[in-house]
């Protein structure tokens, strides 16, 4: 946790703008050295204190999770879903090891949102360390979608063919072969059968994709938060 901690305080120190803000942070700090139980119940009040910034959430979601109180699982949740990568996967890590019960739905939730697809890869990834009941009906629902749709996320698409892979479940044979047609997949794909059914899976022979807008769906960041 020190290492990880240590990045977080310097990704929020990098974002600090005002004096104030950097005041403000060094009393978070302080804060949380401390390490009392009444130092805990301090930072639970900023998980829910109006007006609290972000990095200062973020800050106490970090200590609290890691220490598995599971205070900090809604506010986990929330940066799970953001538009920051480095957030995502701060998230992401500290659910991991939060162990709530709610953190594989929540999840699988944010994985098949159609509206936050861009923003999916994390979820993705978390579904696939928990090997919950949810990950791999999700997974397959989320490369299912991406398969369908017109405009794909390629980076989501493959995340969700390596991470079926992983687990290594049977049910998702069905949509790996379907992707296995895709040329963009098609490696992941045959990779990813391999390793559940244990034979040698054949690549997909399907055409390449077209370009489209110049090929802007394959980057995850595609889609815009409001």
């Amino acid at each position: 946790m020190d290492d990880e901690f240590r990045t977080l305080t310097e990704r929020v120190r990098a974002s600090l703008s005002t004096p104030q803000e950097t005041a403000a942070h060094a009393s978070l700090l302080a804060l949380v050295r401390q390490g009392t139980p009444a130092a805990r119940e301090q930072l639970a009040r900023i998980l829910v204190a109006p007006e609290q910034p972000l990095w200062a959430r973020e800050t106490a979601a970090f200590v609290l999770g890691s220490a598995k109180d599971r205070r900090a699982f809604e506010t986990l949740v929330l940066l799970l879903n953001y538009r920051e990568p480095a957030r995502c996967a701060t998230a992401a890590r500290v659910l991991a090891r939060l162990g709530d019960p709610r953190t594989a739905r929540a999840a699988a939730a944010l994985a098949t949102n159609p509206l936050r697809t861009a923003y999916s890869l994390h979820p993705i990834r978390l579904l696939v360390e928990l090997r919950a009941p949810e990950s791999v009906p999700a997974l397959v629902a989320a490369l299912e979608r991406q398969l369908a749709a017109r405009d794909r996320h390629w980076a989501i698409a493959r995340a969700c063919v390596e991470g079926l892979g992983a687990i290594g479940d049977e049910r998702a044979i069905p949509a790996l072969t379907a992707a296995a047609q895709h040329i963009r997949l098609s490696a992941a794909a045959a990779a990813a059968l391999a390793r559940i059914t244990g034979e040698g899976a054949v690549t997909g022979g399907g055409a390449p994709e077209p370009a489209g807008k110049g090929g802007a769906a394959e980057k995850v960041g595609e889609a815009r938060v409001p």
